[in-house]
């Protein structure tokens, strides 16, 4: 069976959600942190060996003491975010790197701390693709017509939607080429990556992609707060009708 590590980037303070005094990762939802819910999918995760989380570093704290009172069946570290994502994995990548320099084998999951409908089946396809095949995202097939469009405002070109994915979270890599990757993105002053796999695309490498679930949002404002809750109760209510 394969093993992962993962990393959680949560480093960011949450200026889309609006109203809030806590950073997004950290808003409650039935008295749990959303980055807990999040954390759960991948400690409970039976290929995940070991997780690092990057946290804004001013809330390391919080998290530590959350995680010592809610313990979990594998290691998790946690180490400070950086001033954007990018940096924030960086910092996750580096701490395993540091652990077991020079493994060529290992495999490493970069996750966001406000995706916590992520589901076990895409963990496991995300892992066996980035072993058997090389970089992945997972992704969601387009619901809707994506169209490019000029500075203007004008539209250019209709894309057709058969041919459009969404790309999501998590993202699988060898971590040995990763952190290759983040060193040449550094050295070159690239500091603007939306993601690792745009990263990764950029520097030559082929990218794959599993799909993911719908509901694999990422909580950044009021209303995807709230269809994390709608998703939430409508589970706990299918759960409530299936016993």
């Amino acid at each position: 069976m394969d093993i992962a590590e993962t990393v959680i980037f949560a480093g960011g303070v949450g200026r889309r959600m609006s109203g809030s005094t806590r950073p997004k990762q950290f808003l409650e939802l039935s008295g749990r942190p959303i980055i807990d819910y999040t954390i759960s999918r991948f400690a409970l995760h039976p290929q995940v060996s070991h997780l690092v989380i990057s946290c804004l570093e001013s809330w390391i704290p919080f998290l530590e003491d959350w995680l010592s009172k809610h313990r979990y069946p594998v290691p998790i570290d946690v180490v400070p975010g950086g001033r954007n994502g990018q940096e924030s994995i960086f910092n996750g990548i580096k701490f395993l790197r540091d652990l077991h320099p020079g493994d060529k084998e290992s495999i490493v999951l970069i996750h966001d701390g406000v995706r916590p409908l992520i589901d076990e089946d895409t963990i496991t396809s995300c892992i066996a693709s980035a072993r058997d095949r090389g970089p992945t995202a997972t992704t969601a097939l387009a619901t809707e017509t994506i169209v490019q469009t000029g500075r203007d405002g004008s539209v250019h070109t209709i894309l057709p939607r058969s041919q459009c994915e969404l790309a999501r979270a998590p993202q699988a890599f060898r971590l040995e080429e990763l952190f290759a990757a983040h060193l040449r993105a550094i050295d070159e002053g690239k500091f603007d990556f939306i993601d690792s796999i745009s990263m990764m695309s950029y520097y030559g490498y082929k990218i794959y992609t599993v799909e993911g679930p719908a509901e694999n949002i990422k909580v950044t404002t009021p209303m995807d707060y709230y269809a994390f809750k709608g998703f939430m109760e409508a589970r706990d209510q299918e759960l409530m009708w299936n016993k």
